[in-house]
């Protein structure tokens, strides 16, 4: 991991001292920014800016950069550092075809295993989705918009599914960021409106087979040929 990272131009950073972060909680922190597609794909995580976010050692830095690692949202590059993933096209056709797999066999999970009220939560969820696009708080709606995915994956109950739904969620938002034209940042509301009707209808098929349409239609809108070079302030967004 030292001879991953230690190419980021290297300065003093004061030792930890009060509460201290914890990697997962920096790792968390990065996960958020890049699933609100505040951190585009591509963008280089510098050891030092990030000590300097959160107050930590570059030992803890370096942990948070392994958790994310892990879950495919960050890349090491040997002797260049970290980087915020940067699917291929390939890549995010992957991405869709593993999300069509997984995510209709949780719409019938969902079916089965919903009570009224949590119907009632998604729908509050999508009220709240709807607001932000109405209100141009885009990145409130990207947030929501997987949100409503995973809520779903958390609904029927099955733990490992639900992670997958996690991480599959992140590289969307990626994907999006990469592929997406600027009108498209997530999901359509309206659609997820759509699987709410399904699941009160209590019709596991055709809750399923909303589910493929709905991932169709985001992939549909994608486009898979070109990337795009970004220049953010990491800090800015990281301490936002």
């Amino acid at each position: 991991m030292d001879k991953i990272l230690h190419n980021d131009r290297i300065r003093p950073v004061p030792e930890e001292s009060g509460p201290v972060i914890s990697e997962q909680t920096i790792a968390d922190r990065i996960f958020s920014a890049v699933m609100e597609q505040r951190l585009p794909p591509g963008t280089k995580l510098p050891e030092n800016v990030l000590c300097d976010t959160f107050g930590v050692s570059r030992a803890r830095i370096r942990r948070a950069l392994l958790i994310l690692a892990e879950r495919e949202v960050v890349e090491l590059r040997s002797n260049r550092g970290a980087f915020v993933a940067r699917p291929s096209a390939d890549e995010a056709r992957d991405v869709f075809a593993a999300r069509r797999a997984i995510e209709p066999t949780i719409m019938r999970n969902v079916v089965a295993l919903i009570e009224d009220g949590e119907i009632a939560k998604l729908q509050d969820h999508v009220d709240r989705e709807t607001a932000a696009h109405v209100s141009g708080k885009r990145n409130e709606a990207i947030r929501l918009s997987g949100g409503f995915h995973v809520r779903l994956a958390e609904i029927g109950n099955n733990p490992v599914l639900t992670r997958f739904v996690e991480e599959l969620v992140a590289r969307t938002s990626l994907i999006i960021g990469l592929f997406g034209s600027p009108g498209i940042s997530s999901c359509l509301d309206g659609e997820h409106r759509t699987l709410i009707a399904a699941i009160i209808e209590r019709e596991a098929d055709h809750a399923a087979n909303w589910m493929v349409e709905h991932l169709n239609h985001i992939e549909r809108d994608l486009e898979l040929t070109e990337k795009v070079d970004y220049s953010i302030d990491i800090q800015t967004i990281l301490k936002s």
